[in-house]
């Protein structure tokens, strides 16, 4: 188990700046709302696209990401931002499995 996160972790590291370091850029609600449905999945979901394709399909991605997003919840948004953790764990499981289609051994 050791081997398979350390392999995903620079995947890991660049989804803990999607989840932590874009949320300071939101100024209003609609810069709110706009970071959390679209720039930060989209970002999660090219990370774990290019993980899956470089790593093949793994759940070790998503998981980390639900475990990173929780978190924040307390420390950026409030108790209505809770789904969002699901949501970029599907996300994140969409791209890593898409990914995994296109994965080669090398």
């Amino acid at each position: 188990m050791k081997k398979r996160i350390r392999a995903w972790s620079p995947y890991i590291v660049l989804l803990a700046l999607d989840f932590y370091l874009l949320p300071l850029l939101i100024r209003d609600t609609g810069s709110g709302m706009l970071m959390l449905l679209c720039i930060m999945p989209l970002t999660a979901f090219i990370c774990a696209l290019i993980g899956g394709i470089r790593r093949g399909f793994d759940l070790v991605l998503p998981l980390a990401g639900i475990l990173l997003f929780a978190p924040t919840v307390l420390i950026y948004y409030n108790a209505t931002a809770w789904p969002y953790g699901i949501v970029y764990g599907g996300v994140l499981f969409a791209g890593v499995g898409l990914g995994g289609i296109f994965y080669k051994k090398r």
